[in-house]
């Protein structure tokens, strides 16, 4: 019986062991989350992530299950697993859409290139992934350089509110914006309106061309596009935990791998951001 009673407390003693090993080797892998930042980032018990399909190089449907993925899919699903709450994807077709939403409260973070009309809500990280912004046009077409552009009676389709669209509104003089809602729906009408360019990111216009011989993507480019993870202003707690996990993710190689797993490994990663 002495040996039976013995046998099963050292079982007992064992279990609790382990129990603590892992206990403490799960604590060894989830970095702390500095006060406050868990409850700013995840007011409702979840983390509800904001994800822009109007950019390809971030976030695609997988052709088979129509789940989102992507590096900013990546991104969020790490940021839940060391926050250690369930993520919440919603899901957006236009950036200027994800943006309107912050009106609502509809999401705790997002994935927005930086913008000075955005800023004034949004508390942005450094970026994560830098990109260019260029022109589709007809293969016949006169414009050569990117600034030809800039002249009367160019019509330019771009998506409503994209990062492009409140750039060249600010910049443009001349030529004249044709705003549809979404970046993908601007290649349409470029081509059914017969005009003379469509604005978008690099790489899904080189993507687009590769099977329009119609159309080219003009050389060189009218912006850096910038893109960053934010958090509606006034969470302070949660946006320094935010600039601190993407400069991580970077360093890492995370981002990196994320854009490499997903088919987009010639989007370039932002350098380091200067220390404050």
């Amino acid at each position: 019986m002495n040996a039976l009673h013995r046998s099963t407390g050292e079982t007992d003693r064992a279990m609790v062991l382990l129990l603590a090993a892992a206990l403490l080797s799960s604590c060894a892998t989830l970095p702390t989350v500095p006060p406050g930042a868990r409850s700013e980032l995840a007011p409702t018990g979840k983390l509800r992530a904001a994800i822009n399909f109007g950019n390809p190089v971030l976030a695609q449907k997988d052709q088979a299950s129509g789940e989102p993925r992507g590096v900013s899919v990546d991104l969020a699903r790490e940021l839940g697993r060391r926050l250690g709450v369930p993520v919440e994807l919603v899901t957006y077709d236009a950036a200027g859409k994800v943006f309107d939403a912050l009106k609502t409260g509809a999401w705790d973070i997002a994935f927005l290139a930086i913008d000075p009309a955005r800023a004034t809500e949004i508390a942005f990280t450094a970026p994560y992934v830098v990109i260019e912004g260029t022109y589709l046009v007809p293969t016949d077409s006169p414009l050569r350089a990117i600034q030809d552009v800039d002249r009367d009676g160019v019509r330019v389709a771009v998506g409503n509110k994209s990062a492009y669209d409140l750039y060249l509104t600010r910049t443009l003089k001349r030529a004249q914006l044709v705003r549809v809602p979404t970046s993908p729906e601007a290649i349409d009408v470029f081509l059914k309106d017969k005009l003379e360019a469509a604005a978008g990111v690099k790489q899904p216009l080189l993507q687009f061309a590769k099977s329009h011989p119609n159309v080219r993507v003009m050389d060189g480019r009218f912006m850096v596009i910038e893109q960053a993870m934010g958090t509606p202003k006034g969470r302070e707690a949660g946006a320094r935990y935010l600039r601190e996990f993407i400069e991580e993710m970077k360093a890492s190689g995370f981002v990196a791998r994320g854009l490499e797993k997903s088919g987009q490994g010639d989007a370039a990663v932002a350098p380091r951001a200067p220390v404050q």
